[in-house]
């Protein structure tokens, strides 16, 4: 597990502006923060560097894209050994139906998010791509009606501790 990195409320704020709109300009940014654009392209730079910042994403809405229906697989792969993890996750990965791939604990191996055309899409998916290999044990499938984007992730703060705790 990675270390955590010190952040002061500048980078904070910087964080939380660009995890809304990453297309903010740093002259923008900065005079939202109170700093100098030279000041605020520095902080973003360091926490690219200290790898909080991993990149930057469009997001894209795939029922425009013609994939209107949405699900979670639950799969389950048997023998779960490295050998089959790694060509598993690798071939999931270039579906193009593939959205998010999670690897888990407990009775379901990986849950992978997918975006497909229909029902007969998705019902072409589990069969042609997942309940088709060997390795694959089971694939539960739940249809997403509706999804949401949380709020900017920012390290955990004493107050967000406090509201956690029954004895608080």
């Amino acid at each position: 597990m990675s270390e955590s990195v010190a952040l002061d409320p500048v980078d904070l704020q910087i964080l939380r502006l660009l995890q809304n709109d990453a297309r903010t300009t740093y002259r923008d940014l900065a005079a939202e923060v109170g700093v100098a654009p030279s000041t605020c392209l520095d902080r973003v730079t360091r926490l690219r560097r200290a790898g909080v910042v991993l990149g930057h994403r469009l997001l894209v809405d795939p029922a425009r894209l013609g994939r209107g229906l949405e699900a979670l697989l639950s799969v389950q792969v048997r023998p779960h050994r490295r050998e089959l993890i790694g060509p598993f996750t690798e071939r999931i990965r270039k579906l193009p139906e593939s959205r998010a791939l999670f690897h888990l604990t407990g009775p379901d191996d990986y849950l992978v998010h997918v975006a497909v055309v229909d029902m007969a899409d998705l019902q072409r998916l589990v069969l042609d791509e997942f309940t088709s290999r060997r390795e694959v044990a089971r694939v539960e499938t739940r249809l997403i009606f509706q999804q949401w984007e949380c709020g900017p992730l920012l390290p955990p703060q004493p107050a967000d501790r406090a509201h956690r705790d029954p004895d608080g």
